[in-house]
């Protein structure tokens, strides 16, 4: 379970780049709403320590229960249905023991992982018609729960990255084609329909998002732009270096005057234009990109077909998140309540986060690089005793 690795092997890079955009994130949600910077400094330290014990365990060890991860996620997703609390019209959190949780966040990291066993296990006939009906059911069944709470940005974004562990897994270029040939016509249908002012496959608070983002000018979808304007306004004013480092004793959009709701999760970035600039902001992007690609880098020195899957599924849920949340903050999408990775206060999402690292931080341990060493010690072993 535990083993011991080479600490030349650790990635302390990666180590340094979470740490440094946690502890931003910390000060960022800290300024937003000062009573949560201690629950959002716990939830690092927590993170921190999840992510060294993972970085430990052998991750073919943890893919082993797979189907006890897959169940166990479905009981999570149940107990959100059946149990959960609602807030803002959606039953997302569980409330156990004094304790709020969103089930969601972790369902992420477990899909990629039961899924990263799965198409490994599979390799070799990953483009047949059977396994790929198969993992599209195992896919539809905590889907159809998440779609349920409703939660329409979270089913969007595990279908993606779903798609995007079939396309590492080896999925043929035909089929590729074929999916996009069928799914851009299907998207563009779906959009036509959801605009409709009698449609019933979305709710009407989401619709409103959508119809705002399309048509801003329509005084209708006034209420729903005006935190995105309010956003924009806010990182702007920040200009290069932002308020909080030039003393400017001018009361901000977001912070003092409170003109953007949950600015502390959904508009954190907003936060960050506006404290610190141009340079803040581009900080940001640019350790969340640094973070992606780590992830990447991990997953082209992965031993196996499975840790490969593991460090892309885990970088693409930081690189969606990010792109999304950012998006919605600069008027550049439909507000979709996206919390930044690492940034936004919530520690379901933060330590789930820090989970998936963890466990990329293994896969770039037992490298092939690593692995080499350990046969060409086991050889020369070998060797001396003959």
């Amino acid at each position: 379970m535990i083993r011991q690795y080479k600490l030349r092997f650790y990635n302390f890079k990666l180590v340094a780049l979470l740490l440094a955009i946690s502890l931003f994130g910390v000060q960022l949600v800290a300024s937003a709403s000062p009573d949560l910077r201690n629950k959002q400094l716990l939830g690092v330290v927590t993170g921190v320590v999840i992510l060294i014990i993972l970085s430990l365990m052998d991750y073919s060890w943890i893919l082993n229960f797979q189907w006890i991860m897959y169940g166990f996620n479905l009981l999570m997703l149940i107990g959100v249905r059946l149990f959960g609390s609602e807030a803002g019209g959606a039953s997302r959190w569980l409330d156990i023991g004094g304790f709020r949780f969103q089930p969601t966040e972790l369902s992420k990291i477990i899909i990629i992982l039961f899924f990263a066993k799965f198409f490994m296990d599979h390799e070799d006939d990953i483009n047949t018609f059977k396994i790929l009906a198969e993992s599209a059911i195992l896919l539809a069944v905590p889907l159809a729960l998440i779609y349920a709470q409703p939660d329409m940005k979270n089913t969007i974004t595990v279908t993606v990255i779903f798609c995007i562990l079939l396309y590492v897994a080896g999925l043929s270029y035909k089929i590729i084609g074929g999916a996009i040939l069928i799914a851009v016509p299907l998207a563009v249908i779906f959009l036509s329909i959801v605009v409709q002012p009698d449609q019933t496959l979305i709710k009407s608070y989401q619709r409103d998002r959508i119809m705002s983002f399309l048509y801003p000018e329509n005084a209708e979808y006034q209420e729903d732009i005006e935190q995105q304007n309010n956003s924009k306004t806010a990182i702007a004013s920040g200009e290069l270096v932002g308020k909080r480092l030039t003393s400017d004793g001018y009361v901000s959009s977001v912070n003092e005057g409170n003109f953007v709701a949950e600015n502390q999760t959904d508009f954190i970035f907003a936060v960050a234009g506006e404290e610190y600039g141009f340079i803040g902001c581009t900080a940001i992007v640019i350790l969340l990109l640094l973070i992606s690609i780590e992830c990447i880098r991990m997953s082209l020195r992965a031993k196996d077909l499975a840790g490969k899957i593991l460090c892309c599924g885990v970088g693409s849920v930081v690189a969606i998140q990010s792109f999304l949340n950012i998006c919605v903050a600069t008027g550049l999408a439909p507000n979709t309540g996206t919390p930044l990775p690492f940034v936004s206060y919530g520690l379901t999402s933060l330590i789930s986060l820090f989970i998936g690292m963890g466990l990329v931080m293994n896969v770039g341990l037992q490298s092939s690089a690593y692995n080499k060493e350990l046969k060409k010690k086991e050889i020369d072993k070998k060797e001396e005793y003959l």
